[in-house]
């Protein structure tokens, strides 16, 4: 799988268009923002999803004009789908599997930063969204986010990965998950301490 990073708009949004080079099918994760250049990069290939890790405006500016231009079906967890302006094709559901082209992408539910917030994973490779960034978890001093349930997520969802497992976050440059278990602080959130006791 091809990954394509395109840091775009006034918040400096990461918009990943994923492609599945034998198929040429496309899958654009977070479209934010300057929608002739996500469109740019997916000419000559047939764009088989659009996918929103959540419902924040910052990340989905460009979404309805990507979705008339390619006719692609939008996924988006439930929790989080009323943020948009039209009904998405389909709800994300933790555990679920995409694939286009010879690629795959599985679903996880990471809460915290927003009550509907997803990860995408396809082997190494991590698209988290705002869940995580590299030096710390994303951004709680938001409506309806919450601090021990996105120190929950990157815990039980994210530190179980595989420590060379690549970061791709929302915004900003790549990190992997052993970084961030090595130098960075993500306290055991107060749920999982009672679990353990």
């Amino acid at each position: 799988m091809k990954i394509k990073k395109l840091e775009v708009g006034f918040f400096e949004n990461n918009c990943y268009v994923l492609t599945s080079p034998r198929a040429r099918e496309i899958a654009v994760i977070d479209p934010a923002a300057e929608a002739e250049r996500i469109l740019e990069e997916t000419r000559g290939t047939k764009v088989r999803y659009i996918l929103v890790t959540h419902g924040h405006m910052d990340h989905i500016g460009a979404l309805e004009e990507v979705r008339k231009e390619t006719g692609a079906a939008v996924g988006i967890h439930a929790q989080d789908a009323r943020a948009l302006g039209k009904k998405p094709d389909f709800f994300l559901e933790d555990g679920q599997t995409l694939s286009f082209g010879d690629a795959t992408l599985k679903v996880l539910h990471t809460p915290g930063h927003s009550p509907g917030g997803v990860c995408f994973l396809s082997g190494n490779i991590l698209l988290s969204g705002d869940t995580i960034f590299p030096n710390g978890p994303g951004n709680t001093a938001l409506p309806g986010a919450d601090e021990q349930v996105i120190l929950a997520s990157i815990h039980s969802k994210i530190f179980i990965l595989p420590d060379d497992t690549i970061i791709y976050p929302g915004h900003g440059l790549e990190t992997t998950v052993g970084r961030e278990k090595e130098i960075s602080f993500y306290p055991v959130p107060r749920v999982m301490k009672r679990d353990d006791a």
